[in-house]
């Protein structure tokens, strides 16, 4: 392993974009950053402001919206894993484009196996491996989704032409959702979404061994990755838009902005039937969050890149250039903890007194700001952690 990763390395362009004369396009590296910052304490302010809040409509609607849906439905916090995935297939148009054109395909799909496994064993990592026993394990958890979609992904992107590319992606989500509602499960029948009852959690039942995030089948699990991985072809879509050079940066982000549109309204017309459910990673969600990514992209590459207004995005480009590494970190190194160390249990059970919720605040505070200052050290010392 290296110092710099396919998935938090910084994205470049040819040398005569339209976009960056550096040669760089910064809002992915940025729009990665403020994904992560959710994940790595951003969300914990929320709720510790929704304690402090009580009855405020406002701030309990946005607590809400930063924790997962119980199973259909969608807020906000549910978006972040798929836009994640997304920016994997756009940063994958960049890389292995370079990559290929200066040592060739085969050594490219070298490198893809071997980032593969070292982000799957990462994977493998996160969930405390063997620590607990072998029975303890879990094959499948974010980081082995991650790892397999950008396996799968890639491969295609190197292989299979663009138009192929979007039957690839069309056949993925129309071939899930007809296993989904055709093919019965025992006991209960074709066409149930239920959790339990629907054919990706019987299938991890039955085929995936070891450890299982939710009892007897996972949010990760076998079948549900194949939708995932038309998430990841959808950021590559994006990026090889972005790529273009026959386009002006007004029309990028137009047809970004209108792809994204277009997305949400055809995956919310398909919810009807088929329903809105991250846990089991329905077409619909694909296309509901891959169009609020892509809107997303559009908006952050409009600001940072067309515009040029990026102080405001430090701090989401110290964390995307190196978005494994704070993930990793927070593995290890428990940030709240360390936090509530630092700011002493005392103090924070005075100021709850004083407040409720407010020595939470100020301990998820400090737990935040030490993420950030671990990646603003990595970014400003040019250290990224690369599998």
């Amino acid at each position: 392993m290296s110092l710099t990763t396919e998935v938090s390395a910084p994205v470049h362009l040819t040398p005569n974009t339209t976009s960056n004369t550096q040669g760089r396009i910064t809002s992915i590296d940025a729009l990665r950053g403020f994904d992560m910052f959710w994940i790595i304490g951003g969300d914990a302010l929320f709720y510790a402001l929704n304690k402090m809040a009580g009855t405020n409509p406002l701030v309990r609607g946005l607590a809400d919206q930063l924790d997962h849906v119980p199973w259909a439905g969608l807020h906000f916090y549910d978006c972040i894993f798929p836009l994640f995935v997304f920016i994997v297939g756009v940063s994958i148009v960049f890389s292995l484009s370079k990559r290929t054109a200066l040592v060739g395909r085969g050594a490219a799909v070298r490198q893809i196996f071997r980032r593969f496994v070292i982000l799957y064993l990462f994977g493998l990592f996160t969930y405390e491996g063997i620590e607990k026993g072998y029975e303890h394990i879990r094959l499948l958890g974010v980081l082995q989704r991650i790892a397999l979609c950008y396996l799968f992904a890639a491969l295609a992107f190197l292989y299979i032409k663009p138009r192929g590319l979007i039957a690839l992606c069309a056949t993925l989500l129309i071939g899930y959702w007809a296993l989904m509602t055709f093919v019965p499960v025992p006991g209960v029948g074709a066409g149930n979404f239920e959790a339990g009852k629907n054919l990706a959690n019987y299938v991890d039942r039955e085929y995936l061994p070891l450890r299982k995030w939710d009892g007897d089948y996972d949010p990760e699990g076998l079948l549900s990755t194949l939708p995932a991985i038309g998430t990841c072809l959808l950021g590559i879509f994006a990026g090889l838009l972005l790529r273009r050079q026959d386009l002006s940066d007004s029309q990028k982000v137009t047809r970004l902005a209108a792809w994204g549109a277009a997305g949400i309204v055809v995956g919310l017309f398909w919810s009807i039937q088929f329903p809105i459910i991250k846990k089991i990673w329905t077409s619909s969600f694909v296309l509901v969050a891959g169009g609020i990514s892509a809107i997303l992209l559009a908006l952050f590459y409009q600001v940072i890149d067309v515009w040029k207004k990026q102080s405001w995005a430090a701090p989401f480009l110290w964390i995307g250039t190196n978005a494994i590494a704070v993930y990793m970190l927070g593995h290890v190194v428990p940030l709240e903890n360390l936090a509530e160390r630092i700011v002493g249990g005392e103090i924070m059970g005075s100021l709850n007194k004083a407040s409720k919720g407010l020595g939470d605040l100020l301990a998820a505070t400090v737990a935040l700001a030490l993420a950030i200052l671990f990646c603003r050290f990595l970014y400003k010392r040019r250290i990224f952690l690369k599998v």
